[in-house]
């Protein structure tokens, strides 16, 4: 059974795609992105298999 960890960062809407391309490299998936708490930041969740 495969075991995940998952992380939540904040998404800067300047450098999306760098961003997202940055945590990709690194072998992160991004699962969804959401309002942040002050309503006009974004957070995003992702996951990767643990080991």
């Amino acid at each position: 059974m495969t075991t995940w960890e998952y992380l939540t960062a904040p998404l800067l809407i300047h450098n999306t795609k760098q961003i997202l391309d940055n945590f990709g490299a690194d072998g992160w998936e991004l699962v969804q992105i959401v309002p942040g708490p002050d309503g006009q930041s974004l957070v995003a969740y992702f996951k990767r298999p643990k080991g």
